[in-house]
C-alpha cells in the first residue's frame, strides 16, 4: 500500500487499522529540543475520539498515545534538563486499539461479504483482494484520522513557537449553521471547549492527572499499565461526569457538545441532528479552520500552492468538499464584489474584504486563512439498503446497523485543525529556507 505519507520537509507517515493492534504515526522534521507529553497529545485525540457524548458512536476506543522513539531516554549529560525532550530523529507515536473484542470482529465477519453503501469495502476489496483489511474497515475507518490529529498536535506546537495558531469549529450541521464569528472569539471559545473536554474526560483524569502514564517511563512499563487500562474501560467511563450543559455554558461559556462558538446555534445543530437520527439517518454538514499569523508569501506556486495542499485534505475519508475564502459563492460575484482592495495605513497593509480567505496566487497574503470543508452524512445508517455479495455479486439486502455515529462533522473538526497544521508546518519550513537563502544570497 503507498499513499499513506505526506510533505517534503515536515513528514507524516501513517499505518495500522481499526482492528489491529493499533495505529502509528512517524514524523520527520520534528525540531530537537522541544518538551512533548502524551498528555498534551491525548488533549486532543480526546477530542475526536468516539463514545464521548450522543452524537458519536458508541465504540468505547480510548485513543491513549504513547511516543515510542525521538525523545531522549534521559538527559544527554547530567543536570543537562534535556531528558525527554526531542531529539531530531523520528518522532513515533503509537495509538493502541484497546476496544477490540471478538464480538465486534465476529459482527463484521458475518458482514463483510455485503459492503456498506457509501463505504469504500467495495473499492478496496477489488484493489487488494480477499486478504483486504475489511474488519472495521482497516485504514479506511474513521480510526486512522486519529494519526493524524497526533501527528498535527505536534505540528501546532510548533507553529505556535513561531507565532501562528491553527484553530477550527463546527460551522454547521443538518443545515442548520452559526454565523461568521469574530475570529478572536471563536480561537477563545475553541481553547475553553477543548479545556472542557479535558475537565470531563475520565480517562483524561484517571490515567495523566493520577500520573498512572508518566514521560520517565519505559516502552513496556506504559504497555503494562495499558493491559491494565484494557480491562477497566468500562469502569473507567462509568467515572464520566454529568455533562450538565447550563453548568458548562456558565462556567466554560461553550455548548457542552459541540465546539461551535454559537451555543444557540450549537443547541439548534443537536436537535436537528437528533431528529434525522431518531428516524435512523445520518446528517452532514460544515466544519472551518482558521490559522491566524501566516507569513506573507507562504506557499509555492503551480503545484505547491497553499490552496491546493489545503485540497489535500480530500483525503479524510468524510471529507467531499473544500473551499477557500469564500469559496463556491464567487460564481455569484462580480470582479469587483470579489477583489479583496488593499490599502495601506500607517505603514501597515489593509485589506478591505478576505474573499481571498487570506491566498492568491498560491501564496499566503497575510490574512487569516480561512478553510471550509464539507463533511458527508455518516454512511452507517440505522435502515436497510441494498447492496450485493461482492464475492457472487448477487444481489442482497443489508439489515440495518445501530452501532454508529448520528454525524461525523462533531468529530472531524480536530481532524481538520490538525491536518491544517500538517501542511502549513510543512510549507513554512520550505518558507524560510528560501527567505534565509535569498537574504544571503541578495547580499
Amino acid at each position: 500500500m503507498i499513499g499513506c505519507t505526506y510533505g517534503r520537509n515536515f513528514q507524516v507517515t501513517i499505518a495500522g487499522g481499526s482492528y489491529q493492534e493499533g495505529l502509528t504515526s512517524a514524523i520527520q522534521g520534528v525540531p530537537s529540543g522541544m518538551l512533548i507529553t502524551e498528555e498534551e497529545i491525548y488533549g486532543d485525540l480526546l477530542l475526536r475520539k468516539p463514545g464521548a457524548d450522543e452524537l458519536s458512536s458508541p465504540r468505547k476506543e480510548p485513543d491513549l498515545p504513547i511516543i515510542y522513539s525521538g525523545v531522549n531516554a534521559a538527559d544527554t549529560v547530567e543536570d543537562a534538563g534535556n531528558a525527554f525532550h526531542t531529539n531530531g530523529s523520528p518522532f513515533v507515536i503509537l495509538i493502541p486499539n484497546l476496544d477490540r473484542h471478538f464480538i465486534h470482529i465476529k459482527q463484521y465477519q458475518d458482514t463483510n461479504r455485503t459492503p456498506r453503501p457509501g463505504h469504500a469495502s467495495y473499492a478496496s476489496f477489488m484493489k487488494y483482494g480477499p486478504a483486504d483489511d475489511s474488519i472495521g474497515a482497516g485504514i479506511f475507518s474513521g480510526r486512522y484520522t486519529s494519526t493524524i490529529v497526533a501527528a498535527g498536535y505536534v505540528a501546532k506546537r510548533i507553529l505556535a513557537k513561531c507565532g501562528i495558531r491553527v484553530f477550527s469549529f463546527v460551522k454547521e450541521i443538518a443545515g442548520v449553521a452559526c454565523d461568521d464569528p469574530d475570529h478572536g472569539e471563536a480561537l477563545k471559545s475553541s481553547e475553553q471547549f477543548k479545556k472542557m473536554r479535558r475537565d470531563y474526560d475520565p480517562f483524561y483524569q484517571e490515567i495523566y492527572r493520577k500520573k498512572r502514564v508518566r514521560n520517565d517511563m519505559r516502552f513496556l512499563e506504559k504497555t503494562a499499565v495499558f493491559a491494565e487500562i484494557e480491562k477497566e474501560i468500562d469502569k473507567i467511563r462509568a467515572k464520566q461526569k454529568p455533562m450538565n450543559s447550563k453548568e458548562i455554558a456558565d462556567k466554560y461559556g461553550v455548548h457542552h457538545i459541540l465546539n461551535c462558538p454559537d451555543i444557540r446555534a450549537a443547541e439548534e445543530m443537536v436537535k436537528a441532528c437528533n431528529t434525522i437520527s431518531a428516524g435512523g439517518d445520518s446528517a452532514g454538514g460544515l466544519v472551518e479552520v482558521i490559522a491566524t499569523g501566516l507569513p506573507v508569501g507562504l506557499g509555492e506556486p503551480v503545484f505547491d500552492k497553499l490552496d491546493a495542499e489545503l485540497g489535500r485534505m480530500l483525503g479524510i475519508g468524510a471529507v467531499k468538499g473544500i473551499e477557500i475564502g469564500a469559496g463556491f459563492k464567487v460564481k455569484d460575484m462580480t470582479g469587483f464584489q470579489n477583489n479583496d482592495q488593499i490599502s495601506s495605513k500607517k505603514g501597515k497593509v489593509i485589506f478591505d474584504s478576505n474573499n481571498a480567505g487570506g491566498i492568491t496566487g498560491g501564496l499566503a497574503t497575510g490574512q487569516d486563512l480561512v478553510v471550509r470543508l464539507a463533511v458527508k452524512p455518516t454512511p452507517t445508517i440505522d435502515k436497510p439498503q441494498h447492496t450485493v455479495d461482492k464475492y457472487t455479486l448477487k444481489n442482497k439486502a443489508l439489515a440495518a446497523i445501530t452501532r454508529r455515529d448520528p454525524t461525523i462533522v462533531a468529530r472531524i473538526w480536530p481532524v481538520a485543525e490538525n491536518y491544517t497544521a500538517i501542511i502549513v508546518l510543512d510549507l513554512l519550513i520550505a518558507h524560510y529556507g528560501y527567505q534565509a537563502l535569498r537574504g544571503k544570497a541578495g547580499k
